[in-house]
């Protein structure tokens, strides 16, 4: 995770504070959040439970419904900190922080046979910049991706360095065929590929864009659909193909990666080149 300014940590605090993230298997494994790690503490002691949803305000979570628990919480005026825990790939350990809260309410959890309850926290104090950095990173990625969804990042080495790519060379399964390919743009809703052989009857086939990271070591599947093709000049062997992606089933890992590049793009001087070419319209 790159380090953030304080004014990119006041705009993420600021943009987003009263936006509610629920903990997806989606978002629990792009922010490397430890759901084991995840603790109520109140007056000195602690009880596992489930982070459900949080904002940079509040949290709502699901922990055990215990006479023992709610004495701690009434006797403690209802004041109580939320122990997350999350691993980054660059970092050896996992990222252990508390955030302060009160108590405003409590629901039972139908499914759990009354074993379980949902507890809805306000927070009495900003959370760490460091929550703050991982939870707005994925947000402004989000956003990025419909605001930016057709600017083009050029794969030049680079470019691959900076988004984290482990290399250009790839594999896509169009119509449950995997096919060798060579990436040769990005963008948050399609990417252009070179592959060997015609295209004109691929025009159509769903197909998976495999794209192997560096760091960490992953592979992110995208859906999406062939939407055209066009010969490459100089080579009757090869083909371009370019890929509208399902908007639904795009991986927030992606998102970020391609966010986390254009966010330095946008920092670099004037007199800087740039990868990013202009937005097109795909065509029928």
């Amino acid at each position: 995770m790159s380090i953030a300014t304080s004014q990119q940590l006041t705009k993420y605090y600021e943009t987003f504070r009263a936006i509610s993230v629920t903990y997806t298997k989606e978002v629990v494994k792009s922010t490397g959040l430890q759901p084991q790690n995840v603790f109520l503490k109140c007056l000195g002691e602690q009880w596992p439970c489930v982070v459900y949803s949080s904002s940079f305000e509040s949290a709502k979570i699901l922990a055990p419904n215990r006479s023992t628990l709610m004495e701690r919480i009434q006797k403690a005026n209802n004041l109580v900190s939320v122990r997350l825990s999350f691993k980054l790939s660059d970092t050896a350990d996992p990222m252990l922080f508390y955030i302060s809260g009160k108590v405003n309410g409590f629901s039972p959890y139908a499914q759990s046979n009354g074993t379980l309850q949902f507890i809805s926290i306000q927070f009495t104090q900003r959370p760490p910049d460091d929550f703050v950095e991982i939870m707005g990173r994925m947000l402004e990625a989000n956003v990025a991706s419909t605001r930016r969804s057709d600017d083009r990042i050029l794969l030049t080495p680079d470019a691959i360095r900076k988004i984290g790519l482990a290399r250009k060379e790839s594999t896509i399964i169009i119509d449950g065929v995997p096919r060798r390919c060579i990436m040769r743009d990005l963008s948050f809703s399609g990417a252009k590929l070179i592959i060997m052989g015609l295209a004109k009857f691929l025009v159509g086939k769903s197909c998976k864009l495999h794209i192997d990271l560096e760091d960490p070591r992953e592979t992110i599947v995208v859906p999406g659909i062939v939407i055209r093709y066009e010969d490459v000049e100089g080579r009757k062997d090869l083909t371009a193909i370019a890929v509208r992606y399902d908007d639904a089933t795009i991986p927030m890992s992606y998102k970020m990666h391609l966010n986390d590049f254009l966010g330095q793009k946008k920092n670099q001087t004037d007199d800087e080149p740039t990868t990013v070419a202009a937005p097109q319209t795909p065509k029928d």
